[in-house]
């Protein structure tokens, strides 16, 4: 195992040493220490390592990822896991506002609760959070699968796309264009799958599924206040 101290060799040292491991590497499993909250930790990363950072993080942690997991052993700034591609992220406490913004791949897990708007523009990324999410979550989610084991805040959903919203207790609101659908087979499966990757305690029989009514994928003057 690798150890790196961020506070006496730097966050871009840092990012260098694991920009430089490809494919074959044998450096395969990282620990980052003395994180103290520091921004853009182990951003753009295109390897099939493991890197754990102990303690908190700043802005930014784990943007871009591909291939890697990365384990923040505390709780996450802004922007986590934003624009990732690929791989397994994984917050042990709570994450702040847009957790796995525009997303295309890969797994997000946020063990603690996650904060306003996360999950927007989603495409293609799977965001599981045990706890609790904030308002404008999945704002403009294009694809992929959200799922909430707790409470989801004002305006879930509004002007999605494609995505498909998991949500286990109560929401306070939906957005526009938002609705609850039918709990079909298939995405019984499907979140199953997911609960049991993202080690979440739940049985997907206790969620309920919303979506998109497609009422907003062409101007109707009938939805203009909707707009």
């Amino acid at each position: 195992m690798q150890t790196f101290d961020l506070e006496s060799q730097g966050l871009r040292a840092l990012n260098e040493a694991l920009h430089a491991q490809a494919e074959n590497t044998n450096q395969t499993v990282w620990e980052v220490v003395n994180a103290r909250g520091s921004h853009a930790i182990a951003v753009g990363l295109d390897a099939p390592i493991e890197v754990n950072v102990m303690g908190s993080t700043g802005y930014y942690c784990a943007g871009m990822n591909s291939q890697a997991t990365i384990k923040v052993h505390g709780s996450a700034g802004p922007g986590v896991a934003e624009n990732m591609m690929s791989g397994t992220v994984i917050i042990e406490g709570d994450a702040s506002q847009y957790a796995g913004a525009t997303g295309h791949g890969g797994l997000l897990v946020i063990k603690g609760n996650a904060s306003s708007r996360c999950g927007i523009s989603m495409k293609g990324i799977d965001i599981v959070v045990h706890g609790n999410i904030g308002h404008m979550s999945a704002f403009m989610a294009q694809s992929g699968n959200l799922v909430v084991c707790g409470d989801a805040g004002d305006a879930l959903g509004d002007s999605l796309y494609e995505a498909r919203l998991f949500v286990r207790g109560s929401v306070k609101s939906l957005g526009a264009d938002c609705i609850e659908k039918e709990m079909r087979p298939e995405h019984v499966e499907i979140l199953r799958d997911l609960l049991e990757r993202a080690g979440a305690d739940a049985k997907p029989e206790e969620f309920k599924r919303y979506g998109s009514a497609r009422q907003l994928y062409n101007f109707d003057v009938d939805n203009a206040a909707a707009y």
